[in-house]
């Protein structure tokens, strides 16, 4: 069928009928079905009256028209979303990089320490809040300064342009960022958690299977630890044949249990798909 809205064919030669192939069609609900639900969140999920927006895009008189119109829309709320951001940014960046007002010193395990701002870690990080405001149970010690003794500074340098920028280098490598994982995990930031568990995620393979999975367990990350344990019992005579689970074992032995448990599960399923191939 030639199809009115991705056929090549000049428009003169198309039938005098406005057809629309399938994948068009469907296509053009699914943009429709997601501005309607978009428009429902933003209305709170209440058709009220005295809504400022449009009508349904779905309704008799609306179209694909309205539902370009409606994402230019949230083209340029974005745009402005991301210029509020970038401005943000500069200016809290700056303010670090040049040490402008800083007002608090903080100590890594080895290395000198690094100028930051107490309201600045303290909007960041509910830990820090608490450091910093007096709470006897993890009060900060008496002064301008506090330590953070299991990172390096490199790492705690890293973890200050985080909270400073919520952005991360793109080319980190995967110790790096076991380190910051672990202290978003202990700190409680949960962006620099969520953008490290994404990360190594994506990075997982069986020659870092099981350094992923004690970092999943250190910093209880469920997501990372699902990842890595996947891939341990896809590639287990390469990962449990390994120099490397040796030492995983003797640090380790209640993963080792869980590994053991899974690829057994694994083994019996497969177990049962074979004995019953009629199965669904």
């Amino acid at each position: 069928m030639d199809c009115c809205i991705c056929s090549p064919m000049a428009t003169m030669y198309r039938l005098p009928r406005n057809a629309i192939c399938g994948p068009c069609h469907e296509g053009a609900k699914a943009i429709i079905g997601f501005l309607n639900k978009d428009e429902e969140r933003e209305d709170g999920g209440h058709g009220s009256v005295n809504s400022h927006g449009p009508s349904k895009l779905n309704s008799s008189n609306k179209g694909m028209r309205d539902a370009w119109e409606q994402v230019k829309e949230m083209r340029d709320r974005a745009e402005k979303t991301n210029q509020r951001a970038a401005f943000l940014e500069h200016g809290l960046a700056l303010a670090w990089k040049e040490g402008i007002h800083t007002d608090i010193v903080v100590k890594p395990g080895t290395g000198p320490p690094i100028p930051a701002h107490k309201a600045i870690l303290a909007a960041r990080s509910e830990v820090f809040r608490h450091m910093l405001s007096g709470d006897e149970h993890c009060k900060a010690p008496a002064g301008d300064s506090f330590s953070l003794p299991e990172l390096s500074h490199g790492e705690l340098s890293l973890l200050l342009a985080f909270l400073y920028t919520g952005a991360l280098d793109q080319d980190l490598p995967e110790r790096q960022l076991h380190a910051l994982l672990v202290a978003a995990d202990k700190y409680d930031v949960a962006f620099l958690r969520r953008a490290c568990e994404a990360r190594l995620a994506a990075r997982v393979e069986p020659r870092n299977a099981l350094r992923t999975l004690e970092v999943a367990d250190l910093s209880s990350s469920a997501v990372l630890r699902e990842r890595a344990m996947e891939t341990v019992v896809e590639h287990a005579e390469q990962v449990v044949f390994s120099p490397e689970y040796d030492e995983f074992a003797v640090r380790n032995a209640g993963l080792c249990v869980e590994i053991t448990r899974a690829l057994l599960a694994a083994k019996m399923t497969t177990t049962t798909t074979k004995s019953d191939p009629h199965e669904a």
